[in-house]
Parts: structure tokens; C-alpha cells; sequence
């Protein structure tokens, strides 16, 4: 049986009715790691010993009580390496933590252990989450399975590779600003970011602590589903959770989008998105008007500021939460220093990479004193305009509708020192995170056998709104569910 290319629900199903075991499952997966990890690179661990123990243990429990397993019990996950799993290491795709264990889970690792499922490594990613390609982190670049020469976007590259690769049936992502929508557009699987505080961001690694959040990348919507319900829910460790675990996620996938009103943002179709993908793009919204839905055009008029408004924050807050990296509490520490300055001086400078220097010293330029006013509280200013913009619409429209993202994946190294083009990436993307609003992207076609991801945004704790629009697309087409078929890439320098 080809259990590789099967969905969470489907492998679920197979287990109910004692088709198959947790353990041939888990073997299944490793036998695809071990066949297409060398060529597209998606984990920086793999935990297979640690997996396949689990595995029985959950095999063991199926034989005494099937009745009380959750959706998630004996199936395989991988973990973005920004989220700590105690006993397995946690390096965030840098050197400063190259050989970091964690004593303890991060809280939506401790619900998917509960919920019984199984780890099998963590991802690939740029370096603290600080990328739009993968190629930042300091140990591998992952490559597209779609096509091998190509970047899976970032930062969750390692995720959404895996999860498109079929090396997992789901993983967990982080979005600072579109880190799994990104690069779950860019590798044709869906991506949830989910309203900020509806999942613990306890033991999520901090880039910027107002922007992140975790969220699943999976094969289909009602996966995606699953997972949230897995995840969600009010945690004392995290004080901006909040208490929302009532909800049952996959009863608002039902296939009724009559009288929904749907937005198209007018700065969201400009002439900096490629053509063809946005026509893709609205081929898709022409299928939702057939099926009931009402479409209209509106403006989100602060939208040309997202992007300089997101890197002033992020990168601020960045330069604050990677203070704690210094060689003298945990991590990296640098050998033969002479005091406590040289040590966390030269440990910073062996331990990170470009990127995160580069946004640490602009992020430090921003809070200083000097240029505080001009940069980071006019930023903040912006941000509030941004997220009023939001609600205006939200006022009129039950969602908004755009392209994920304004190219196709591009090749590796093709933006790699164009770092203003590489920001470029998130424009789409930044502003959910900005008005912490939920957002998903779920395939819609493909160019040059090449997927192109439809972005879907809700109101605030609208994640029924947007599970439900993208059910009804991914069920009235025929963009879903397609394989990869992993060929040779580049093979110098990677």
C-alpha cells in the first residue's frame, strides 16, 4: 500500500479500521527520507529510533482501546527546528545553537505528543526564522521539490519541502511575516497562519515576539483542520493566548460558500505581482462566484507601507530577543577570549550569520535613541492604520482574497545578495501578520508545472471563515493533491 501519499484523515481511517499499523506508517516515511532527503534537504535531525518506539507504543494502545485515539495518533509529523522538543536538539539553523538540547517541549509539541502523534526530525529553516528562501540556514539549503534548481521559499522551507516531498504528511511551520504561507504557495501544499494568541507561542524560539506564530502545513484543507483543533487553546505559559479551544475546526469544512462576500484588494493585483499569477489567482475567485459567493473590489490604501513597517518592527524587536544569545547562558561560546566583552563579542560574530547580523544592527539602529521617534514609533503609528484598514473591510466582506505570493519560486541564488527583491517575497504576505488576522494559502493552479498558492484572510479568530472558503475551492477543483516528481538539481556548491 502507497501510504506516503495519503492524507492525515485518510492514514487516520486506515489505523480506525486496523488496515495498518502506527509502525508501518512510520517506516513507510523513512523509507521516503531515505530515498529523496539527499536531493531535497528538508530536516536538520531525524529522530528514526526515538519514532519508530513511539510508534509501537501507540500500536500497542490501538489493541487495547481504539475508541479514545485522536485524529493524529501513530501519524508522523516533522517540527520546525525554531520550536523546542525536549531530548531532540533545536539549533533555529544556526551555529550559535548548533548543539542546544531543550529540557522540555515547546506547548503545541507537548498537545501533538498528547494527541499521540509521532516525531520523525526537525525542519530545515533560515537561520531564526530570517529568510524567504531557506538558503540562510547555516546548514543546508532546501530545495523545491517541484523543481531541484529552485528555493522552497522560507522561512518553514524545510516544512513545507518535506510535507510537499511526501517525506511527512503534515508539519509544523512558523509565520513572522508569511513564513509558512510563503513557502507552503511556493512547494503546492496549504498553509495555516492562525489569529495571533490562538496557539501558544511558548517554546517557539522569538524572532519578533508581536509577529510570530506557529501553524500547520499540510496536503489538504481538512488536514489542516485536524491540526489546528490539535493545537489551539489557552496557555498560562503564554500570556497572549488566549481561551478558544471550544471550536471544532472541521465542521466549518462544508462545501456552501452561497451569499459569502468576498474582497479583492485592489493593491494586492498590482503591477508588481507576475500577470499569470494573478490571473490564476482570479480564475479561482471565478470558480467561488460560480458556487454562490459575492465579489467585489476594495482598497487596503496603507498596504504600500506594510513592508517597511514590518522590517522596522521585526527587525527591532529581533536585535532585543537575540540579546539573550551572548555565549554566557546557554549555546555557542567562543574559545580564547579575553573577558566578558570579547567572549559575547566574538561568540555573536562565529555564531550568527549575515542576515540575522544584518537585521540585528538595523533592528539596534531603529531603538536607538536618536532615531527612535523617526523609525520605530512612526512604524507602530503605521501598523495601527494598517490593521484599521482590515477592519473597514471586515465590516463589509466576510473575507479577502489575493495571490500568496507576486512570483514563482526562483532559482537558488538568484536573489540570495539582492536582499531588498528577497524582502520583496513577503509583500503579500506581511500584513496579516502586521493585524495579526488568520490567512491560508492553498494551491490554485500551476505555471510551468510550478504551483501557484491563492491566499485567503479572515477577521480576527475567522479561521471557520477561511477553512471553510478554501474546502469549498479545493473541492470544486482540481489544483489539489498533486505529487511532485523529484529530478536531479544543481549539484555544485549546495
Amino acid at each position: 500500500m502507497d501510504l506516503i501519499n495519503l492524507t492525515i484523515h485518510e492514514l487516520r481511517d486506515l489505523i480506525r479500521n486496523r488496515e495498518v499499523s502506527s509502525e508501518e506508517i512510520v517506516k513507510s516515511f523513512f523509507s521516503r527520507i531515505e530515498e529523496v532527503e539527499d536531493k531535497v534537504g528538508s530536516f536538520i535531525t531525524l529522530t528514526k529510533e526515538k519514532a519508530l518506539e513511539d510508534a509501537r507504543r501507540i500500536d500497542k494502545k490501538i489493541k487495547e482501546d481504539i475508541t479514545s485515539l485522536s485524529d493524529l495518533a501513530g501519524i508522523p509529523v516533522g517540527i520546525k527546528d525554531n520550536i523546542v522538543t525536549e531530548g531532540i536538539k533545536t539549533t533555529c539553523g544556526s551555529r550559535i545553537l548548533e548543539n542546544f538540547i531543550p529540557p522540555y517541549d515547546a506547548t503545541v509539541v507537548k498537545k501533538l505528543k498528547l494527541n499521540g502523534a509521532i516525531i520523525v526530525g526537525k525542519t530545515n529553516m533560515d537561520e531564526f526564522a530570517m529568510g524567504s528562501s531557506t538558503e540562510n540556514s547555516t546548514f543546508k539549503i532546501t530545495k523545491n521539490p517541484w523543481d531541484l534548481n529552485r528555493v522552497p521559499g522560507g522561512s518553514s522551507g524545510g516544512s513545507a519541502a518535506a510535507v510537499s516531498a511526501s517525506e511527512v504528511p503534515y508539519a509544523l511551520g512558523s509565520s513572522t511575516g508569511g513564513s509558512i504561507r510563503q513557502p507552503a504557495a511556493f512547494c503546492g501544499v496549504v498553509g495555516l497562519k492562525p489569529t495571533y494568541g490562538l496557539v501558544s507561542r511558548y517554546g517557539l524560539v522569538a524572532f519578533a515576539s508581536s509577529f510570530d506564530q506557529i501553524g500547520p502545513l499540510t496536503k489538504d484543507v481538512e488536514d489542516c483542520a485536524i491540526v489546528l483543533n490539535s493545537i489551539v487553546g489557552f496557555d498560562k505559559k503564554d500570556s497572549t493566548s488566549v481561551d478558544n479551544d471550544s471550536i471544532d475546526y472541521t465542521k466549518a469544512l462544508i462545501k456552501d460558500i452561497r451569499g459569502l462576500k468576498i474582497a479583492l484588494p485592489k493593491e494586492y493585483f498590482d503591477n508588481r505581482i507576475d500577470s499569470k499569477i494573478k490571473e490564476k489567482v482570479l480564475d479561482a475567485v471565478k470558480t467561488l462566484e460560480k458556487l454562490g459567493a459575492k465579489i467585489d473590489y476594495v482598497s487596503l490604501p496603507h498596504t504600500e507601507y506594510a513592508l517597511a513597517t514590518y522590517y522596522t518592527l521585526a527587525s527591532s524587536e529581533a536585535s532585543s530577543n537575540l540579546a539573550k544569545f551572548d555565549g554566557v547562558r546557554y549555546g555557542k561560546r567562543a574559545k580564547n577570549y579575553n573577558g566578558v566583552e570579547e567572549l559575547i563579542v566574538k561568540t555573536r560574530t562565529e555564531g550568527f550569520g549575515d542576515e540575522v547580523k544584518r537585521r540585528i544592527m538595523i533592528g539596534t539602529y531603529f531603538l536607538s535613541s536618536s532615531h527612535y521617534s523617526e523609525y520605530y514609533k512612526k512604524a507602530q503609528k503605521v501598523r495601527t492604520l494598517i490593521i484599521r484598514d482590515f477592519e473597514k473591510v471586515f465590516n463589509e466582506f466576510d473575507v479577502i482574497i489575493s495571490p500568496t505570493t507576486p512570483t514563482l519560486p526562483y532559482k537558488i541564488g538568484e536573489k540570495k545578495e539582492k536582499f531588498i527583491s528577497m524582502y520583496l517575497s513577503d509583500i503579500l504576505t506581511v500584513s496579516a501578520n502586521i493585524a495579526g488576522i488568520p490567512a491560508i494559502t492553498i494551491p490554485c493552479s500551476y505555471i510551468d508545472d510550478l504551483p501557484v498558492g491563492m491566499q485567503i484572510l479572515g477577521k480576527a479568530f475567522g479561521e471557520e471563515d477561511i477553512l471553510s472558503v478554501a474546502y469549498t475551492y479545493e473541492k470544486n477543483s482540481n489544483f489539489q493533491r498533486r505529487a511532485p516528481k523529484i529530478k536531479e538539481g544543481i549539484k555544485n556548491g549546495i
